[in-house]
């Protein structure tokens, strides 16, 4: 009797685990997409004037989690020194910037829905991390769906709608530099998040510190890219003209802040694959929202790369909550074999 009620106490604590992770992600995230979309792609001034400094908006949001990230460590009176090697933080941050700086030049060639459904496709980078960081396996299903995917996202690269014309370039969307901007960051980003895992599970490691080491070293790695390209001076000008780019930036920093926390939490309270298939809900709602908000045109093909894409994502979920009844434990132990999985 003891056992059951103590099964049933844990259960409902990870299911409101769950929908605090949700919640947080599903929040944080879609108003992040939306402001990164705006900041990128909508001019500003009567000049009509496009922001380009996408390191800017890297450091901006850096330089913020780790200040609040430090603030939560102090209050709480939590170490400050770093538990795993200094290098391994480094990694993590390196990874991190070169995911988010490829994420916002990307913007620069394609729209935010084709970004956004191009994410699902990371499936298959992390599944390849997987293998070679965590030495992890993976079933024929988890393959099948990652190729089905992976060919609703094509689907929906190559067929754009005729009207949506990116503001940096005289082709459409499907430009050979913005498709390698998104390969680049699906490749970055399946090692980060990866990375992660592998360090929440091999060190007794606080989420606070994780977030405070590796976002100090995306700070004075991004304040250096901006000093050598020469773009410091040349964005601080760009948000002092235009006040409402600054609110813009300030609001996006401090949401992105905000999800750098419920990605961490949710990482290291569920793994690297049950945070992506939280994203697949919040990739589905962010391309709706940017649908009806900036007047993206979708083309039928592109409707039915989006069905092929979250209809097989759904259907693995579906499939997989229906066909076993495998315990938490084991759950934790094999979750990364049915792949799905950033960070901003």
């Amino acid at each position: 009797m003891a056992d059951s009620l103590s099964s049933a106490g844990v259960k409902e604590n990870k299911l409101w685990k769950g929908v605090f992770a949700v919640a947080g992600i599903m929040t944080t995230l879609v108003i992040y997409g939306v402001l990164q979309e705006k900041i990128m792609r909508v001019p500003y001034g009567e000049n009509k004037e496009y922001f380009k400094y996408s390191l800017f908006l890297v450091f901006c949001n850096r330089i913020t989690t780790s200040a609040v990230s430090a603030g939560v460590l102090l209050a709480s009176k939590k170490a400050l020194n770093p538990v795993a090697p200094v290098y391994k933080y480094c990694l993590i941050s390196v990874s991190n910037i070169l995911t988010t700086t490829c994420q916002y030049e990307a913007l620069k060639y394609v729209s935010f829905p084709v970004q956004t459904l191009a994410k699902c496709a990371k499936m298959i980078p992390v599944m390849i991390w997987g293998t070679v960081i965590m030495q992890k396996r993976y079933k024929g299903m988890d393959y099948l769906i990652a190729f089905l995917v992976t060919l609703g996202c094509s689907i929906f690269i190559l067929f754009p709608a005729g009207t949506d014309i990116s503001p940096y370039s005289r082709g459409r969307e499907n430009t050979v530099w913005g498709v390698t901007l998104m390969l680049g960051y699906l490749g970055f980003d399946g090692f980060t998040s990866t990375f992660q895992d592998k360090l929440f599970k091999g060190y007794d490691m606080e989420i606070h510190n994780q977030i405070f080491y590796t976002t100090l070293c995306s700070c004075a790695l991004s304040f250096t890219g901006l000093v050598v390209q020469g773009h410091l001076l040349l964005a601080v000008d760009f948000v002092y003209r235009h006040k409402d780019c600054l609110f813009d930036i300030a609001l996006l920093s401090t949401v992105a802040t905000a999800s750098q926390f419920f990605i961490s939490y949710t990482i290291r309270t569920f793994g690297a694959l049950t945070f992506a298939a939280i994203m697949t809900t919040r990739q589905l709602v962010s391309i709706m929202l940017s649908c009806v908000w900036f007047a993206h045109p979708l083309s039928w093909e592109q409707w039915i790369g989006a069905v092929i894409v979250f209809g097989s994502l759904y259907s693995k979920n579906f499939l997989k909550s229906g066909s076993s009844r495998t315990p938490p434990s084991e759950h934790a132990q094999n979750g990364a074999s049915s792949p799905v999985k950033p960070i901003p």
